[in-house]
């Protein structure tokens, strides 16, 4: 059902013009770890519209435990079994991955933890790398590109944005790890593969981006710089900590 509405979604009313490179990567059978860049909250939903579309496998995600705990989203999560993280306590979230991978099934991962507001690639989290080598599968680079016409941090994104947005979706070589391997090292590697990739898609966008808020500082664009950002999140959580 979620894969239906994607299709009419993307292909049919928004009418999105995806570019793919290097879906060869994901393995026709087998499990993988696809570690995503994060730039728009609808990323997951074009990686698994692609990866339907050209081989027909479906993608298991992790996703936070606040979206899990909302009434509506939270049980359509649950029916398409993707799996809650809680941010502060995730040994649980880990080890269902482990399994899940061990069972063969692809896992999605946002490895930044949360939308990148600079449209760059965050320093990332280890659990990606750890995963994947406690599962003994290879790690999968994805960046995706254009994503943040649809929904992102700090903007609210208009149909006229929406409507026939270019998206790049590119998945880099797959990367193979183990137990012997330093995960810090590893996750380092995945990165540098992650950055390449997104310059690549950004040089080759088909939109110019500058001033524009959907474009990095660095590349003349209007969006906050890393460290900007940064801070906004920082005050962020300590809003909603204080919430709690």
């Amino acid at each position: 059902m979620a894969v239906g509405a994607g299709r009419v979604l993307f292909g049919g009313v928004l009418r999105l013009r995806p570019t793919v490179t290097g879906a060869e990567a994901i393995p026709p059978s087998g499990a993988a770890v696809l570690a995503i860049t994060h730039f728009g909250y609808m990323d997951f939903a074009l990686v698994e519209w692609v990866a339907w579309l050209r081989t027909r496998r479906r993608i298991r995600f992790l996703v936070t435990k606040r979206a899990a705990d909302k009434p509506v989203v939270g049980w359509l999560l649950n029916k398409m079994r993707h799996i809650p993280v809680d941010l502060e306590a995730g040994r649980d979230a880990y080890t269902n991955a482990v399994t899940a991978l061990q069972d063969g099934e692809l896992l999605g991962v946002f490895p930044e933890a949360g939308v990148s507001a600079s449209f760059t690639v965050r320093e990332l989290k280890t659990g990606a790398v750890r995963m994947a080598a406690a599962a003994g599968v290879p790690v999968i680079p994805v960046v995706v590109w254009g994503g943040q016409f649809l929904r992102t941090k700090n903007h609210r994104a208009s149909f006229r944005e929406a409507f026939r947005a270019p998206i790049r979706i590119a998945f880099g070589r797959p990367i193979d790890v183990s137990t012997a391997d330093d995960p810090v090292a590893a996750t380092a590697a995945l990165r540098s593969d992650l950055i390449a990739l997104l310059d690549d898609a950004q040089a080759t966008y088909p939109l110019s981006g500058a001033g524009q808020w959907w474009q990095p500082a660095h590349l003349g664009g209007s969006a906050p710089t890393p460290d900007v950002a940064a801070a906004r999140d920082e005050e962020r959580r300590r809003q909603r900590a204080a919430g709690r």
